[in-house]
């Protein structure tokens, strides 16, 4: 998945272009293990973390204990607790999280996103991506016939599940949309800032 490359660019941005100081918002944190790497010798006054799962963030909060500033985190559903947030944040940051809805619910996140964010702010995501004319069906083919030497630490039926996994709750936009979903929620600029050596998936930051 090539979360070294991503972790170590999201770092590079932190340290040249975040405010500063910065507050964070680790949209889908999981168990936060790359965002804290991420963070490491930044100067962060403020992490909040949303995430659904309860053991995820209970990780979490252990892996964040380093980070000198407050930490909050949030058990709901991004999607759902974006609606009313109100805090606003610095940087907002999604990791292979965002693809598991729908075209017109991402652009509810990607405007919500954009509410929270002053000028100067960034967000960015790291997403699955199509490529110029390819569809979901042949991404997720793509996935299945060209990563599997990827992922050799991985038994038949552990593959299988991830496979049946992004079968049914994965939606990769292609670039342009993903540029778009950006410009048209009012963000001022919407780039590329990495793309996988698999041409799997892309990180795109926006910037109000």
């Amino acid at each position: 998945m090539f979360h070294r490359e991503v972790y170590s660019l999201l770092h590079k941005i932190l340290i040249t272009e975040a405010p500063k100081p910065f507050r964070f918002l680790d949209i889908a944190c999981g168990d936060a293990m790359g965002s804290a790497t991420a963070l490491n010798g930044t100067e962060i006054s403020r992490y909040i973390g949303i995430d659904l799962s309860e053991p995820a963030l209970a990780l979490a909060e252990e892996t964040l204990k380093p980070l000198p500033c407050p930490v909050t985190l949030v058990q709901a559903d991004f999607a759902e607790a974006l609606v009313d947030w109100a805090e606003p944040a610095d940087v907002a940051w999604i990791g292979m999280s965002l693809h598991h809805l729908e075209t017109p619910a991402k652009g509810k996140v990607v405007r919500h996103v954009r509410r929270l964010l002053d000028q100067g702010g960034l967000f960015l995501i790291w997403e699955p991506t199509l490529r110029d004319g390819e569809d979901r069906d042949g991404w997720l083919d793509r996935f299945e016939y060209g990563s599997r030497p990827l992922w050799a630490e991985l038994d038949a039926s552990e593959w299988n599940a991830m496979l049946m996994h992004m079968w049914e709750s994965d939606y990769p936009e292609p670039a342009s949309a993903c540029h778009a979903l950006g410009l048209e929620a009012g963000f001022r600029s919407a780039e590329t800032v990495f793309v996988a050596p698999s041409e799997l998936a892309q990180v795109y930051c926006y910037r109000p």
